[in-house]
C-alpha cells in the first residue's frame, strides 16, 4: 500500500485528512504540545479506509502535526492517563479572525482538543507498513 502524505492549508484540505484519519486510535502519551515551537503533534494507528475491501481492513502507523498553534485546550480527556487510548472521530477548522481560527479534534466518548492557531497549517504522513485490522470500525447512526 502506498503511504499517504497530506498537507492542510484550508478547511477542505483538513476535511480530506480527517476522512483518512477517522477512527484512528491514539494513545494519550503519544500526543504533545511544544509551546516554544508552536506545534501540536500526535502519533496514531489509523484505519486505512482507502484500502478496506469487504471487511478486510488495514491499519497504518501515522503522524500528524499542526503548526502555528497559540494555545491548546483539552476537555474530557485525562492527560495523566498516558496509556489511555482515544478514538479520533473528526478534525474541523473554524476561522475566527482570518486567517486565524480553531482546530477541533473530536474523540469518541466526547473528549475534545481545541487548538487556537494563527492559520491552518497541518501535515499528516504514514510512517510504515500496514497490518490487518482486527475489526472494521462501526458507528451507530442514531437520529
Amino acid at each position: 500500500m502506498t503511504d499517504l502524505k497530506l498537507l492542510a492549508l484550508d478547511n477542505e484540505d483538513l476535511e480530506v485528512i480527517s476522512a483518512h484519519t477517522q477512527d484512528a486510535v491514539v494513545r494519550v502519551g503519544d500526543m504533545g504540545y511544544v509551546a516554544q515551537d508552536h506545534r501540536f503533534a500526535f502519533l496514531m494507528n489509523r484505519y486505512a479506509w482507502e484500502k478496506d475491501q469487504k471487511g478486510k481492513g488495514q491499519r497504518k502507523r501515522a503522524a500528524i502535526h499542526f503548526d502555528k498553534v497559540r494555545d491548546v485546550k483539552v476537555s474530557g480527556i485525562d492527560l495523566d492517563a498516558k496509556d489511555g487510548v482515544l478514538e479520533l472521530l473528526t478534525m474541523t477548522f473554524e476561522q475566527k479572525d482570518v486567517p486565524a481560527g480553531e482546530v477541533l479534534l473530536s474523540f469518541a466518548g466526547g473528549g475534545t482538543i481545541k487548538l487556537e492557531v494563527e492559520c491552518l497549517e497541518a501535515a499528516m504522513q504514514d510512517l510504515g507498513a500496514a497490518w490487518g485490522a482486527k475489526a472494521t470500525p462501526q458507528h451507530d447512526l442514531q437520529d
